[in-house]
């Protein structure tokens, strides 16, 4: 009898032992990985025949600093961050691309992003206006492509992006426009966006852009 509760509380014992492990191990995972519910897919949606139809960005078609047509193909399998610009503009469009470089430096090297920059200046931001300022940058047009192309196409898409874009004579530089940045996904989905004037905002746009890279790679 007194053997038969020996074994008992031997096996009791090797028991905690194992629940004991398993529950700091657990905490040790919980405290070392910090949970990032996904990001939302923003826009309105609407169901059609049952299925959920998210907001996407429509297929478009502009020229960049180099002369190469730029497609939604060209981002195929990317995820992409898109902003909106002038070359001239004398306001915010300096401060935006400041933040945009941090983000180039960062990731130019990883081929899962890109980055795309809209002038909505069509009249003076020739291919070549933008050569010679995507130079001054010294950036890769492989990485950041600068695109013009028709006007009205430019101002209707920055609004699929949830970004205003309009001609206004009284505007610094003639254009009112946000200097938003947004973050699109694979799936042509706008996932997150930042104001691209502020560097704290774009710190966090930069933990966003990484948790969209882990999740959707």
């Amino acid at each position: 009898m007194q053997n038969h509760l020996y074994k008992n509380s031997v096996m009791t014992g090797r028991n905690n032992l194992w629940i004991a492990l398993a529950i700091l191990w657990c905490c040790a995972c919980k405290n070392n990985t910090e949970y990032h519910p996904p990001l939302p897919i923003l826009g309105n949606y609407e169901v059609v025949n049952g299925d959920t139809v998210r907001h996407s960005i429509p297929d478009f078609s502009f020229v960049n600093q180099d002369s190469n047509i730029i497609t939604n193909e060209t981002f195929a399998g990317k995820i992409y961050v898109a902003d909106f610009f002038f070359t001239s503009c004398p306001s915010i469009c300096p401060k935006v691309k400041k933040e945009m470089l941090r983000i180039y430096d960062k990731y130019h090297t990883d081929p899962r992003l890109a980055l795309i920059s809209h002038s909505i200046d069509t009249k003076r931001d020739s291919v070549g206006r933008l050569k010679e300022y995507a130079t001054n940058l010294g950036v890769s047009s492989d990485f950041w492509h600068f695109v013009t192309g028709n006007k009205t196409e430019l101002f209707k898409i920055a609004n699929e992006y949830f970004v205003s874009a309009l001609e206004d004579p009284g505007a610094p530089g003639g254009f009112d426009h946000s200097g938003r940045l947004i973050l699109v996904d694979k799936d042509r989905h706008v996932r997150a966006f930042c104001n691209g004037t502020v560097t704290e905002e774009v710190d966090a746009f930069m933990d966003q852009i990484d948790q969209l890279l882990a999740t959707e790679h």
